[in-house]
């Protein structure tokens, strides 16, 4: 079993504002088959590192344009299904107006890959369907936009929420073991037990 990581990089559009973004693409499996988690802007890049593998998943850990925008493109390519919280439609339908997601993420819900399982943890304040994935066999959190190396991520804008992000982060991960590795939707990697030191500071420092 190995998680793959690629950068790949391409424009965040919300609320009439375009920012240039790199995204964290991770690829969970082993040389049979993979999970991507976060289709983001290059579909021929993830494709690549992909290879022959049967893809048996695209998740996306929420809706925005920048962590779905190859999603579809892919599926395509494989044949696979894209998973999407159904709270985060509403973003998902921004980018992909005539097409739906395949299936629905619901909290607690088991994504396996090669006899590993990924276990849907539903963490809304980035966006309301903003999900994490949860691999204790890899004591490993793959944590999309939710949880950063410092800090919780974005809630400036339409549909997110700073106090719902905290209780998500405090309720759903800070509870995990201290040394799980949190792999991000951007930046670098941290744990568990760095971040949870910090969140009395982050209540205090406010959004």
């Amino acid at each position: 079993m190995t998680v793959e990581h690629l950068v790949t990089s391409g424009i965040f559009s919300l609320d009439g504002q375009d920012f240039d973004v790199d995204n964290n693409v991770w690829i969970v499996g082993d040389a049979s088959e993979a999970v991507v988690i976060d289709a983001a802007h290059d579909a021929d890049a993830i494709a690549a590192a992909v290879g022959d593998r049967r893809l048996t998943a695209i998740v996306c850990t929420h809706g925005h344009n920048d962590h779905i925008n190859a999603a579809a493109a892919l599926a395509e390519r494989y044949g696979a299904p894209i998973y999407l919280h159904p709270r985060d439609r509403v973003l998902w339908d921004a980018v992909y107006p005539d097409r739906a997601p395949d299936a629905a993420l619901t909290d607690g819900q088991v994504v396996r890959v090669a006899g590993t399982e990924l276990r849907v943890v539903h963490t809304p304040g980035h966006a309301p369907g903003a999900v994490c994935l949860y691999a204790p066999e890899l004591d490993t959190l793959f944590s999309g936009d939710t949880l950063f190396r410092g800090g919780p991520g974005a809630t400036g804008r339409s549909f997110s929420s700073f106090p719902v992000i905290l209780d998500s982060i405090r309720e759903r991960l800070l509870t995990l073991p201290a040394g799980t590795r949190v792999l991000t939707g951007h930046g670098d990697e941290t744990t568990i037990g760095a971040e949870a030191g910090d969140y009395e500071e982050w209540v205090a420092r406010g959004h």
